[in-house]
């Protein structure tokens, strides 16, 4: 089992945390996903899954959620 944590960007409300939810759910070995989110700024977003996930992955399932994007 591997946990993870990433800077998000973009997120300003529920709505977007779903989202970013969703598609990060919808990865490969993903079990659990829960967003600490701070509207307007950086949030975190804490991933459980049966592997380690890639930067690209993870930017890849931000970009389909929406205009979220990891923090630089």
């Amino acid at each position: 089992m591997s946990t993870q944590t990433f800077d998000v960007v973009g997120m300003t409300c529920g709505h977007c945390a779903s989202a970013v939810t969703e598609e990060l759910s919808a990865l490969d070995g993903v079990s659990t996903v829960s967003v600490d989110l701070v509207a307007g700024g950086t949030s975190a977003v804490t991933v459980d899954a049966s592997r380690e996930l890639t930067t690209a992955e993870v930017a890849a399932a931000l970009d389909e959620a929406g205009d979220y994007s990891l923090a630089p």
